[in-house]
């Protein structure tokens, strides 16, 4: 046991993320995995079987999330919880999620090797659908598990086919009540997930471990705008009422409320469109969009919101449309647990690796596990800071500090004082 922290099998858990990123419906290098797709499923059963050869006891609630725990010698007393998410979306990388989750299996099975005895039970979450590209909304296990999402607003979720999340969760053998899977008061003592960083920040500044002070809160828009339709040809360009450039602009007005919110952390993004007719020859009617907008204050997210939503009044009243805002979510940031942080940073002095606090701004199922404990998130460098993409990559040697800083962490935590 170096520097009285145990050591990481670097190569097998370098394998185990290499032979889950071949469990994709994408064609490798890149990875995809949808929740509840058949490729989501095996991913799920690989994690299930590492967690069974490691002596865990396995449980799976009734939205999918998966829990791995090693019980400790108070099992009654709250849980130490790490974990992350295996889903994927399309044409990603293998990094994102899998590191906190395989990074999490090898934190316990070098605590099981060095001979380490928890007292509080420690426990790996395997998150459902962190990614919202079933249903359109991020983090639904972690959303269900703190109660952060009305359960008749989750029953009513469909995917772009139609299909409800019953529907699928049914499919997939998930028969309990969905009422079932928020978490009763203090079952966890804490929360640590590890990720990688998916920005440039530690990379550039060759450190090898960030400790995560806040996450950022996010909101989504969709915004449907209803124009005039015709002929390309023949309807004149003075009498024209088209969707489309009115949706240009409000993007363009989007950008620009996210620059004047009087904060660097304030970014928004207008990522998916649908325009009807979709002709060439044929003037927009109408434009479906959706707003990704996010920030580390609420303050400044609410005053980019207010600045769209007036420009937004503008357009329409300029250009001959209708425009109507429909909220999708708005999610308050969340503040990294001081005690918890301090300990993740004296394990990682202990280990010699230099650190430095940071924000994030993805959110991560973490934003919703702080309603439920004291959490926080260890960062470990991304090259180029890519994510989401098949060039997505950590380098071997970080993801192993970052699994031992998280062992460490957990090992501390689990002799917390009951």
């Amino acid at each position: 046991m170096s520097a009285g922290l145990p050591e990481i099998d670097s190569a097998l858990l370098q394998r185990r993320i290499d032979e889950l990123s071949l469990i994709t419906e994408a064609e490798s290098p890149a990875v995809t995995r949808v929740l509840f797709s058949d490729a989501d499923l095996r991913g799920r059963d690989y994690v299930a079987g590492l967690g069974r050869s490691a002596g865990l006891a396995l449980r799976v609630d009734a939205v999918g999330n998966m829990f791995a725990r090693w019980v400790g010698s108070a099992p009654d007393a709250p849980v130490v919880a790490t974990g992350s998410h295996i889903d994927a979306i399309p044409n990603a990388g293998k990094f994102d999620g899998v590191v906190g989750v395989l990074g999490g299996i090898s934190a316990i099975e070098a605590l099981q090797e060095a001979g380490f005895k928890p007292m509080r039970s420690i426990e790996l979450i395997v998150f459902t659908a962190e990614e919202p590209t079933r249903f359109g909304i991020g983090c639904l296990g972690s959303r269900m598990l703190a109660g952060a999402i009305p359960l008749e607003k989750a029953s009513v979720l469909r995917d772009p086919e139609g299909k409800s999340l019953d529907e699928l969760r049914g499919r997939a053998g998930l028969k309990e009540a969905l009422d079932s899977v928020a978490l009763p008061k203090n079952f966890y003592s804490a929360f640590v997930e590890l990720h990688i960083e998916q920005g440039p920040l530690l990379e550039q500044q060759h450190i090898p471990i960030g400790i995560v002070q806040a996450i950022a809160g996010p909101s989504a828009y969709r915004v449907r705008i209803t124009g005039e339709g015709g002929h390309a040809g023949a309807v004149l360009m003075p009498g024209r009422r088209d969707a489309s450039l009115a949706a240009s602009e409000l993007a363009l007005a989007v950008e620009k409320a996210a620059h004047e919110s009087g904060s660097t952390d304030t970014v928004a993004t207008t990522g998916k469109w649908e325009v009807f007719p979709n002709a060439i020859n044929s003037v927009p009617c109408g434009v479906m969009l959706e707003i990704d907008l996010r920030d580390t204050c609420l303050e400044t997210r609410d005053r980019a919101l207010v600045l769209m939503r007036s420009a937004s009044e503008g357009i329409a009243a300029r250009r001959g449309v209708e425009i109507i805002w429909e909220e999708i979510n708005a999610d308050p940031p969340a503040d990294g647990d001081p005690k918890t942080m301090t300990i993740a940073e004296d394990v990682s002095l202990q280990l010699g690796l230099a650190t430095r606090r940071m924000v994030s701004r993805a959110y991560h199922d973490s934003l919703f596990m702080a309603r439920v404990c004291p959490t926080t998130m260890i960062f470990i460098p991304c090259r180029k800071g890519y994510s989401h993409r098949p060039e997505e990559y950590s380098d071997p040697a970080h993801i192993t500090a970052g699994a031992r800083v998280l062992a460490g962490t957990l090992a501390r935590l689990s002799h917390q004082p009951l």
